[in-house]
């Protein structure tokens, strides 16, 4: 019996050291992957600006091709919406907030499974010097208690980061293809 409570001490001190440990993370966090594409910038916005044109190439929709999906709003421009949910990748949605015309959009993603989430993403694109466009894809948001715990385990830069890297690989191969 006496092991038993100083076994149960030692796992309450652990606990509670990976929660302190993890409370002086940072509490923001933001992905980002870029890549050349030989496509001009007005080629590239469509697939970026339309929240259709963006699921042509969308690497979450490519992991669950039974995902159910749903468009609300204006079909383009600012308050357009796409909402998702999947066994595979969560339930969603985006809500385009902002777009400077051929350069960026700005997105509002609330993810609600797995996990809780809002965070905001953006696509820019900027000439590359002797042609193509780079494009960037970016996100960033709070990282609550949980998210940093999990963040002690888990590299979430190079798991997000992996999905943004097939995207934007989709993303070049579909706008090569019709240059």
């Amino acid at each position: 019996m006496r092991i038993l409570v100083f076994v149960l001490i030692g796992l309450a001190v652990l606990v509670l050291a990976v929660l302190a440990y993890a409370a002086t993370r940072p509490a923001t966090f933001s992905v980002e992957r870029q890549l050349r594409i030989e496509a001009s910038p007005e080629r590239l916005w469509p697939l970026v600006s339309e929240l259709q044109g963006f699921n042509r190439w969308n690497p979450y929709a490519r992991k669950d091709p039974q995902m159910r999906s749903h468009y609300s709003g204006p079909p383009v421009g600012v308050g357009s919406r796409y909402g998702w949910d999947s066994s595979k990748v969560g339930t969603g949605s985006m809500t385009l907030t902002g777009q400077q015309p051929g350069r960026a959009v700005q997105l509002q993603l609330d993810f609600l499974k797995p996990f809780e989430a809002h965070n905001q993403a953006e696509f820019a694109l900027e000439p590359a010097p002797g042609g193509g466009t780079t494009v960037h894809w970016r996100m960033h948001g709070p990282a609550n208690l949980i998210g940093r715990v999990m963040g002690l385990f888990i590299d979430m830069d190079r798991m997000v980061g992996r999905d943004f890297e097939d995207g934007l690989q989709n993303l070049k191969q579909i706008a090569e293809a019709r240059a």
